[in-house]
């Protein structure tokens, strides 16, 4: 009898842990891995981000943090990537997404809600960002931006928009159909 008491404790203590490591992990942390160079050199490929899940519940992201968000999913019947959608349907396959892997990316934020971004440059001097007419001063950027296209923004209300530190080789707002992440998808 001893022994089932033994093992009952033993029992009793790893669901506690399991419990305890599942709301710390959906509740508190959001653990991220850096996949790419995106975030260089400010985070590196393979670096681990850990991000409190309650930081911005009673403050609002401020420009220049580095915001973990939900970008989108991984298809579990195809394996596509799918940027997020209200409909929660695969692109590729037409199943949903429901139970698919989220994707979070990690990206600097840059506009506001309200804010006007102006992206500029010449294959010369590099590129300029401006928020309102003013040039942000970056020095976490990795490197001269070189690109000739120039791109201008308006942020709508409740949404953000967002820029790798290392812009010449970051999948960002610059590029996605929809350029803007709304409150609710902000993890961190």
């Amino acid at each position: 009898m001893k022994i089932w008491n033994e093992i009952w404790d033993y029992v009793k203590m790893i669901i506690i842990v399991v419990v305890v490591v599942l709301v710390i992990n959906n509740v508190v942390l959001i653990n991220a891995k850096i996949p790419s160079e995106s975030m260089e050199n400010t985070i590196m490929v393979g670096d681990r981000v850990l991000g409190l899940r309650f930081a911005y519940w009673f403050d609002k992201p401020e420009r220049g943090d580095i915001v973990i968000f939900n970008y989108g999913k991984i298809c579990k019947s195809c394996g596509a990537f799918v940027e997020y959608n209200d409909e929660n349907v695969c692109d590729l396959c037409g199943n949903t997404l429901d139970g698919s892997k989220t994707l979070h990316y990690v990206k600097r934020l840059i506009g506001l809600p309200g804010d006007h971004i102006e992206i500029s440059g010449d294959p010369l001097n590099g590129a300029t960002v401006s928020v309102n007419g003013v040039q942000l001063d970056e020095p976490y950027i990795n490197g001269e931006m070189y690109y000739t296209n120039h791109y201008v923004f308006d942020v709508p209300q409740g949404e953000y928009f967002f820029l790798g530190d290392n812009r010449n080789d970051s999948v960002d707002s610059r590029f996605w159909d929809y350029p803007y992440i709304p409150m609710d998808r902000i993890e961190a």
